[in-house]
Formats: structure tokens, sequence, C-alpha cells
């Protein structure tokens, strides 16, 4: 079977409403009680082509409205097409983390509060009995995390003889994080007539790869590519020269009063600790977010978030998809991401919903690898500042106060050894 990547000839031209795409009457309602009544670019091009029964190889950017661009036509082929005998879902969405599956869940529990079908979600670092039940009690559609589906799978826990469709959600994200034999090993238990349908920030390198092997002549829909510039995000970068000087850098940044809430993205979970603590004790409402969190613990610190208690997030890259916070209103890189796609990702915090933001990188010099990564990738040169924050006299690592220690003086009138 010929497997491809064909760009659609003719783009769709963008509807006026929802109701363009004669959706069922459940979903219609519950995209007006939500407050949507026009669709955003990437639903008005990818919801026919999905609806239409065709698989799919789709980018955009954060914050456009991917997510119902797949769950509406997952929505509506459950509403419309007559479902196979089985307890088994009709629809599977796979997401590279716990954040991003319960924000798909979120958004498929939203639109289709009024279309009364079963829903659930498979994630890591929960416990098992609940999911053993959901999946034992039969639902149409699951969101799960790839190792997590495994692990019940192997359990024989899964029957997926009726499912209709796969969708692939931040495929790339998936492959970086190294969950290409999951994704494809899942995919080998799955009926081969079924569609698919991959969303990705980007459509490069291994993402070409496992669409060759997961689709069948999949239409095409590009709207992200990474030199499209957030047009609503002021970046910027400031030159630093040292670890205290990146520090004293960013507690001026966090007194500006234009930041209502801001995401402080560092490299490592140890150091999302260490600095979360660090500006805890300078008087900011700030907490920490990492993978080594229990699903709990992160679920009360991002509901913090948007209750206002946090204003200061300190996260790892696990926090750059899946956590969909409005009112961000920086985000400030105070280790810039290895991977240069992370860049673009971690921005996207802020600035979305028609909202604008800005968004601040502080680079040592060790960063400038990095730093030409990022703009050959995004073509688009950061403005420099510098000298915004004094370089401190000494980079002790520390904000004590102790004085320096005094050199070890000669005593007066002391004999030397004799070396004999």
């Amino acid at each position: 079977m010929l497997h491809s990547t064909k760009t659609n000839p003719k783009p769709f031209p963008k509807p006026e409403s929802f109701q363009s795409f004669r959706l069922a009457a459940p979903l219609l309602r519950g995209l007006e009680a939500s407050g949507f009544s026009q669709p955003t670019e990437i639903q008005s091009r990818a919801i026919p082509v999905a609806m239409d029964g065709r698989d799919l190889l789709a980018s955009a950017q954060t914050g456009t409205g991917k997510t119902a661009a797949f769950v509406l036509p997952a929505l509506q082929r459950l509403l419309t097409a007559p479902p196979k005998a089985g307890r088994g879902p009709r629809v599977l969405v796979l997401t590279p983390t716990r954040e991003l599956a319960g924000q798909v869940e979120q958004v498929i529990r939203q639109l289709g509060r009024f279309a009364r079908l079963r829903s659930g979600i498979i994630v890591g670092g929960v416990s098992y009995g609940p999911q053993e039940r959901l999946l034992r009690n039969g639902l149409e559609l699951l969101v799960a995390t790839p190792g997590r589906l495994i692990d019940h799978m192997a359990q024989g826990l899964i029957d997926f003889s009726r499912l209709e469709l796969l969708v692939l959600d931040e495929a790339d994200r998936m492959l970086d994080m190294g969950f290409i034999k999951p994704v494809t090993r899942i995919a080998e238990k799955l009926p081969t007539d079924r569609q698919t349908l991959l969303f990705s920030a980007t459509l490069e390198g291994d993402v070409q790869k496992i669409a060759g092997h997961l689709l069948t002549d999949p239409a095409r829909i590009s709207l992200a590519t990474a030199k499209v510039r957030h047009e609503a995000i002021t970046q910027r970068l400031h030159l630093t020269e040292s670890a205290e000087h990146k520090h004293a850098l960013l507690r001026q940044l966090l007194d500006d009063p234009t930041l209502t809430q801001a995401i402080v993205f560092t490299a490592t979970k140890r150091g999302a600790d260490r600095l979360a603590k660090r500006l805890a004790g300078h008087g900011h409402a700030c907490a920490p977010l990492h993978g080594n969190m229990r699903q709990g613990a992160r679920q009360r610190t991002v509901e913090s978030m948007r209750s206002g208690k946090v204003r200061i997030l300190v996260a790892t890259d696990v926090a750059a998809r899946g956590i969909d916070l409005l009112g961000v209103s920086h985000v400030i890189n105070f280790d810039l991401p290895t991977v240069a796609e992370d860049y673009i990702h971690r921005i996207g915090r802020t600035g979305r919903n028609g909202a604008t933001g800005t968004a601040i990188s502080l680079v040592g010099p060790l960063d400038r690898v990095k730093l030409g990564n990022i703009e050959r990738l995004t073509g688009y040169r950061l403005e420099r500042l510098e000298g915004t924050a004094p370089v401190p006299l000494a980079a002790t690592g520390t904000d004590d106060k102790r004085p320096p220690r005094r050199p070890p003086q000669r005593r007066r009138n002391h004999r030397p050894r004799s070396r004999a």
C-alpha cells in the first residue's frame, strides 16, 4: 500500500461558523455552551478532512485550537457511525504527557457534554485499579499515554477490535521523548482499516518516518512552520556573564509590574526545585512543576496557578506542552532548551487566545550554540539587551551576606622547621 504525504491542492475556505460543518446537534450545543462560534484556521482546514474519513498529517502552533480540530470529528463519528459490538474504545488518542492527556479529556467533556458518550483517560503516575475498572466497564473514547497503555495491553485488559480512529497528538514531542517504539507497538495491535490523524508542531525528521508507517495516503495541512513568528509575543534576550548575573536579572524581571503571571523554564528538575525555593525566599509566590512530582501534586500546582495563588511557575519542559494556562503574561527561559523546537513550545505558553505576551531568554556564555540553533530554526534574530542588571562583584552561587574569607596571615616570630 502506498503511503504518502500529499498536500491538499485546494485549501478549504474558512467557514463562518461551526454550523457549516453539519455537526450533530449535541456538538453544536456543546460549542455554544463553551462560547465557541467561529472555527480557527486549523479547525476549518482539518475538520472537513477528518470528517471525510481521510488520514491526516497536520501541523499548527500551540494555542491555535488543534485539540478541538480532532475532538469534534471524533465525537461526530461516535454519534453518527454505527458501532461494532464490544466494550473496547472506538477512538484512541495518544499523547506524550499526563498533562496533555488531561487537557484533551477536558476538551472532550466540554464539547461532548450533551452527547452521552463514555470517555476515559489512562496515564502513568496514578494507581492502576480505577483504570482497570474503566476498561472493564467499556467506553467509546480513550485518551492515553503510551507507557501506561502498554502496561494495560500486557495484562490483556484492552480490546481494540472495534477501534475506528487513532489520533496522535503532539507527535513530535512523543518521538522526542523516546515513544517511537511504544507508538509503533500500539499501532500494530489496531485494525488496519482504521483512520489515523497525526497532529504535530513540526512535520520534519522522525515525524515523517512514523507518518509513512502509520498513515495511508494522508492529506497534509501545514500551518505552523518553524520560521513563523509568534506575532502576539515580544521576544528578546539578555546576555549574562555568570550564574549570579542571571539570578540578578531574573529578580529584576519578576519585579516588573506588567508581569501578572510567569512560567520560568529550567533545564533540570533539581534546578526547578532550587530556583523555586530561592525565589520563595525572596517573597515570590511560586511553585515548581516537573516530572518527579506525583500527579496529584502537579494538578494542585497547576490549579494554584489558575486560581492566582501562585504567580510564578518554575518548570521543566513537562509544562511546555499540555498545560493550558490563560493569563500567563511572561515566559522566561532561565535555561535555554537543549532541543531548539522546545523554544517554540515554551514561548507558546503566553500570548494565547488573542492576548499579547513577552518571552525573555537569559543567555549565558555557554548558551551561544543553543541560541544559534533557536535562531536558525525560527529564522528570527532575538533582540539583544545587555546590562539591565548589574553584574555581581562575586558570583558565589548563594544569596547570603557573609563577608569574604580573609586570607591566612603569617604568624610573627615564626621559625621554620628544620629540614634535617
